[in-house]
């Protein structure tokens, strides 16, 4: 049997007010083996609510998981996010490199210099809130 590949992508969720208090982020992580990270949300009792998060796991779960999602009314949609580095600003400290499990923040042992691949970049914007001098910046294209 092979590995299933991870997968992964950042999405927007609407929803109803009487989904709000189901513990749908729960059910993805319990019976889809789903892990997500919240990037920003919206939610308040007895409204809608709104939010975008980084969603992985297996594909074939993923898209297990999407399906239950939509099945109890929630709206979903891609995010298209990405980061971006202020090179001027960029002080080279190393502390964004420590949080990027994808790889896309590391050090140049020869130069000492942090470098950027945002090919490998998962846009889920760890970086942006460790960086002292706000040089890495994520933008995210979806209502709000």
């Amino acid at each position: 049997m092979t590995a299933s590949k991870p997968y992964s992508r950042i999405i927007s969720l609407h929803f109803s007010p009487d989904v709000v208090r189901r513990p749908m982020m729960y059910n993805l992580a319990k019976q889809y083996d789903l892990t997500f990270n919240i990037l920003k949300a919206r939610i308040s009792p007895r409204e809608e609510g709104h939010m975008i998060l980084e969603l992985s796991g297996k594909e074939e779960d993923y898209k297990k998981g999407i399906s239950y999602l939509q099945e109890h009314g929630i709206s979903i949609r891609d995010v298209a996010q990405s980061i971006t580095r202020d090179e001027d600003s960029c002080t080279h400290c190393g502390l964004c490199t420590a949080l990027c499990l994808a790889g896309a923040l590391y050090l140049d042992q020869e130069t000492r210099q942090v470098l950027f691949d945002s090919h490998k970049c998962t846009a889920c914007g760890m970086c942006t809130r460790v960086c002292p001098v706000e040089a890495m910046h994520a933008e995210a294209n979806g209502d709000f």
